[in-house]
């Protein structure tokens, strides 16, 4: 077999048959997977036994450099597909993974990446059970895509959603804010800056059934990717008519992190995060969530950052740290292309 995809992998032939039972195959083993269907014929028992309504969602991941420190696109890709299942208070189930792969790509790189995607998909206790994969010239793609689509289901009786933030509420962030984004710049070796910071790319299942133990009535919660938690938070603002306040002396940061923003002139809370969440709780809940959180592994620098009040309504205000307010907008832009 050759060392690196050639155009002969998406062909469809011996080729292609190779590359699924060799690579694909082995790292995601699974008895859905294994029939070699085009389709995963799931049991609607299984289903319906952990609850009433379906998530399903989509995203695709096109980071540069692939492989990155603490993660890789692979992870990447199941875990932030995870994570939009989980933040409905879904368990994530079932997943596909769609390959878009540049010829010239090695062998070895893309084992490790796909063995990456099934170790994350087991360990937050899903399985991917259907793909496709496609192998394009040289230079018409950055090496690898992926896309992946999950399917979870939703216990009765659960509601999360962006719209339920009320005057009183408390804000939560599950840890450290800005590792994703800067790993990533970092990674780039663009910029003459030495420091290390992993990426936070996680599952978050975990997190939000501890949290889910702490509090039935979770009120908004949201993974801080693309647009960081300043994005979160405005839709949040929006969604619920309401004004959400942060404390900036509140907000975790690691000081490798703050000092590359300070360096650069980047605002870490609109970095992109793979492994955060955002949490709007009530406030008579809000000190048992946060043990929660803070016990579980995930979520031990979990910390209260701000509250929710009524007005002015649809908008996000920080206190800053010498004492004065300034409005968090919606991102304007991208402080950092292509880190997910």
């Amino acid at each position: 077999m050759s060392a690196t995809i050639t155009m002969a992998h998406g062909g469809g032939g011996r080729a292609m048959r190779g590359l699924i039972e060799d690579i694909l195959l082995p790292a995601f083993h699974n008895p859905w997977l294994a029939t070699l269907e085009d389709q995963a014929r799931l049991p609607l028992a299984e289903l319906a036994a952990h609850g009433n309504r379906l998530a399903f969602t989509t995203d695709s991941y096109v980071v540069t450099p692939l492989e990155f420190p603490g993660a890789d696109i692979g992870k990447l890709a199941v875990c932030g597909t995870i994570n939009d299942l989980a933040v409905s208070g879904a368990r994530p189930l079932f997943l596909s993974c769609g390959l878009v792969i540049e010829e010239g790509l090695s062998l070895a790189e893309l084992t490790r990446i796909v063995n990456s995607m099934g170790r994350a998909a087991r360990e937050a206790g899903a399985q991917i059970v259907t793909g496709d994969t496609k192998v394009v010239e040289r230079g018409a793609a950055d090496r690898l895509f992926i896309n992946t689509s999950g399917i979870g289901v939703v216990p009765a009786g659960l509601e999360i959603a962006a719209t339920r933030a009320r005057p009183g509420d408390a804000v939560i962030v599950s840890g450290m804010l800005g590792d994703h984004g800067i790993a990533i710049l970092l990674a780039r070796n663009e910029l003459a800056l030495a420091a290390d910071v992993q990426s936070d790319c996680e599952s978050l299942y975990g997190l939000i059934v501890a949290m889910r133990a702490a509090c039935a009535d979770i009120h908004c919660l949201r993974d801080a990717t693309r647009g960081g938690a300043a994005t979160v938070l405005n839709e949040f603002a929006v969604s619920s008519g309401v004004c959400i306040r942060l404390r900036e002396a509140s907000i975790p940061l690691r000081d490798s992190v703050r000092g590359a923003c300070e360096l650069l002139g980047l605002d870490p809370l609109y970095l992109a995060n793979e492994g955060k969440l955002l949490a709007i709780v009530p406030s008579d809940s809000a000190d048992a969530v946060l043990a929660a959180m803070r016990a579980h592994p995930t979520g031990r620098d979990a910390a209260i950052v701000g509250e929710v009040c009524a007005s002015p309504a649809g908008l996000v205000i920080l206190s800053t740290a010498i004492g004065g307010d300034r409005v968090v907008d919606m991102l304007t832009g991208d402080q950092l292309p292509r880190i997910c």
